[in-house]
């Protein structure tokens, strides 16, 4: 049984910060990747930050651009939960959350096709 568990959204003002976590458990160990998509009423499904891995020591990590330089990615060393830190927060940045699973190895491609499981979601809601 795959699970993807998140936690943390909320309701904050512009310019504050949140911070989402993402716990993995079941069919998701074993998984190469990691990615928080968002989706706001009325729009796609978009990426917003991933961290990928193949089997070398490295990683990757990549952001949309509408996000690169106030959120950041990160995970625990055994790569089972991972975080997405949200700071100087906009309006426009309120959606559902989505924590996203990928059992391919390799920098995993920033659409939603590229990942097999999923959470149920969190709500960040950002008032002006």
């Amino acid at each position: 049984q795959a699970q993807l568990d998140e936690s943390g959204g909320g309701l904050v003002q512009a310019g504050e910060s949140l911070k989402l976590r993402c716990t993995t458990s079941g069919r998701t160990l074993g998984h190469y990747g990691l990615a928080w998509f968002r989706q706001a009423p009325g729009k796609e499904r978009e990426f917003v930050a991933g961290i990928s891995w193949n089997n070398q020591p490295t990683y990757y990590v990549d952001y949309a651009a509408a996000v690169s330089g106030r959120f950041t990615i990160s995970k625990d060393s055994a790569g089972n939960t991972v975080y997405l830190q949200m700071t100087s927060l906009k309006p426009e940045d309120t959606a559902v959350y989505y924590c996203a699973a990928r059992l391919i190895a390799g920098r995993a491609p920033q659409v939603a096709d590229a990942f097999t499981f999923w959470g149920q979601g969190t709500q960040v809601t950002v008032s002006s």
